[in-house]
């Protein structure tokens, strides 16, 4: 694995091209908007609806989750790699994004609209198909949508408004998507004991994501300079990345936080339900909160960027989203569990504030190192440690068949509720506090415009 990269000013795109405009941060920011809403409403309602209402059994889920994750991890770098080789006059990025955000609404409208008559291998098959083309969909998206940051705002300055934006975008999404979504699927959309809330939810969720991410797409002004480069050839940048030592450490360290997140995110209405003991609608009180704190978060945690740095501060941030996690590990109630949920939200909107920043950091020195713009490739490549989870989240839940008998809402077992507990809390804890101890050996290279050589501390 290679050291820490010097600069090479081959990476400066030619001088003949015209640049453009910069685009305005608040407008590529939109677009985190209409990603979040279908990817988050999957991942928060999708073990509810077919282990829960559906009766899916937590053993077939875990293979499709497995084989999703498998997929998801492949294709990846795939898609990354297209999105640089890509050269049209709409540029690289906008044509995948303009086709993506279609094609993921109608998969994930699928995927919540099982025909009634479908149950045992019929009901695998139909989840595993649209789960799969859900996952390809967002894949497309994000691997576009996130190699746009680092071009579009080549300065960190200017880069931490844009991040801290669009991560405000994010969470107003996770209100509707998350937090509102109990209430849409069971009371106003539908009812506590039927489905049809959800495929409601679904079309009423793909038709936002689409206009947001179309007009978001529309108004992002790609470097025409990026396209005039050569285009990246596979193979050899596939093996530079992996050869690249921040590849694997800020990715394996930043897995565990996003490992943790995926668990809290399919299991906290099954939480609300089986753990305390309450219709899922009261999840919008403990999501909602969390996602509040966490907004209010993000502007503190800027502060504590600007002043001690990104890579300090993302590990100051797994500490205290460790904290909330034992927190809500102990909480008997919902007060209690909205107590923990503030601790977890402090630390979620340090996360947000921090982590693409690091990621960032490592993309630079690469274009620097190698003289081309790989965005793509290189945040897939990081991709697929998130993607990964999917095995994380399939295994952890058919363990609860194992140690506690919970196998399905048909066959829920005599211990629910210290399932979930488990599997909502002491799962995502053991994850962060892996992450936070990793992340105390993490070295990143400088910010561009903070030093004029690329050194291994932040």
């Amino acid at each position: 694995m290679t050291s820490l990269p010097e600069p090479v000013p081959a990476a400066e795109p030619p001088s003949d091209v015209p640049a453009v405009r910069p685009t305005p941060p608040w407008r590529y920011a939109l677009g985190m908007f209409g990603t979040s809403i279908p990817i988050n409403f999957i991942k928060g309602s999708i073990v509810l609806f077919y282990v829960d209402e559906l009766g899916l059994d937590v053993r077939a889920y875990a293979i499709v989750m497995i084989v999703y994750a498998i997929i998801d991890a492949l294709d990846n770098p795939l898609l990354g790699h297209l999105s640089d080789r890509t050269r049209s006059r709409f540029g690289r990025r906008r044509p995948w994004l303009l086709v993506g955000a279609p094609l993921l609404a109608a998969s994930m409208i699928a995927l919540f609209s099982p025909p009634a008559a479908l149950d045992g291998t019929a009901l695998v098959l139909w989840f595993a198909v649209f789960a799969i083309l859900c996952e390809l969909m967002d894949s497309m998206l994000n691997a576009n949508y996130g190699a746009l940051l680092p071009e579009l705002f080549p300065g960190e300055r200017r880069r931490a408004v844009a991040n801290a934006l669009r991560q405000g975008f994010q969470l107003i999404a996770m209100i509707i998507s998350l937090a509102l979504t109990p209430i849409l699927t069971t009371s106003w959309l539908g009812s506590e004991h039927s489905t049809e809330g959800f495929s409601r939810t679904a079309l009423l969720y793909g038709v936002i994501a689409v206009v947001v991410i179309v007009v978001m797409a529309l108004g992002a002004r790609e470097d025409p300079r990026h396209s005039a480069l050569e285009r990246p050839r596979l193979g050899r940048a596939v093996l530079q990345i992996l050869r690249t030592r921040q590849f694997w450490s800020v990715g394996l360290t930043g897995a565990c936080y996003t490992a943790a997140l995926g668990l809290v995110l399919s299991g906290v209405q099954l939480y609300v339900r089986h753990t305390l003991g309450l219709p899922v609608a009261y999840a919008f009180a403990l999501q909602g909160a969390v996602i509040v704190v966490a907004a209010a978060g993000l502007a503190v945690w800027a502060q504590v960027i600007a002043r001690i740095g990104a890579l300090r501060a993302w590990r100051w941030a797994f500490v205290v989203l460790a904290a909330g996690f034992a927190l809500l590990l102990m909480a008997p109630t919902l007060a209690t569990a909205i107590g923990a949920g503030v601790v977890l939200g402090a630390g979620w909107a340090g996360m947000m504030a921090t982590h693409d920043l690091v990621v960032a950091r490592v993309l630079d020195a690469d274009a620097a190192r190698h003289g081309t713009h790989r965005e793509g490739l290189f945040l897939s490549a990081f991709g697929v440690f998130g993607r990964l989870n999917g095995i994380v989240s399939g295994v952890a839940l058919a363990s609860l068949g194992v140690f506690f008998g919970y196998y399905s809402g048909e066959d829920p077992g005599e211990r629910t509720g210290l399932a979930f507990r488990v599997y909502l809390c002491a799962y995502p804890l053991g994850l962060v506090v892996l992450g936070a101890i990793a992340a105390r050996f993490v070295r990143i290279p400088a910010a561009p415009e903070d030093s004029g050589v690329v050194s291994s501390t932040d």
